[in-house]
């Protein structure tokens, strides 16, 4: 049996290329679409999380309130993100994923999964039948942490 030393080696050493492909991927698609890697984290931030507003966004990302909006105007005349009315202040903003936006957050999920495919093809069936398993444990624990005080 595996000591956790070398389950958290594997772990780490798997997730720095997954991340690197990811974040790969994300920039050259931010690049295609004249997005900025903030930019498009704020994207993310909306499709993962739904809408909010720029004190959220500012911060979440650890920047001034202006700078957060200058980047979100962009992200508005660019037609990727909206400012709809707050249900519960009529004076405030929310702001959220137009259809382009969720396109474009859609296309760079599409890229990231088809990466992942293409991995699983390289390994053997018996393999795949213990990746599958481990990440279902792993996910698991993950949530069990999570839901812990």
């Amino acid at each position: 049996m595996s000591s956790s030393s070398d389950l958290i080696l594997h772990v780490r050493k798997f997730l720095d290329v997954a991340i690197h492909h990811s974040m790969r991927q994300r920039a050259h698609l931010a690049k295609a679409t004249g997005l900025s890697m903030p930019q498009f984290g704020i994207l993310m931030q909306l499709h993962y999380h739904g809408s909010c507003n720029i004190s959220d966004i500012s911060e979440r990302f650890g920047i001034t309130l202006p700078a957060a909006s200058q980047m979100v105007e962009r992200l508005v005349h660019a037609g990727l993100v909206a400012r709809l009315e707050d249900p519960h202040d009529r004076r405030a903003r929310q702001l959220a994923l137009t259809t382009r936006g969720a396109a474009t957050i859609e296309k760079s999920a599409s890229k990231r999964y088809q990466w992942l495919d293409a991995l699983a093809v390289v390994l053997t069936p018996t393999e795949r039948q213990n990746v599958a398993m481990a990440m279902r444990v792993l996910a698991e624990a993950a949530q069990r942490m999570d839901q812990e005080p």
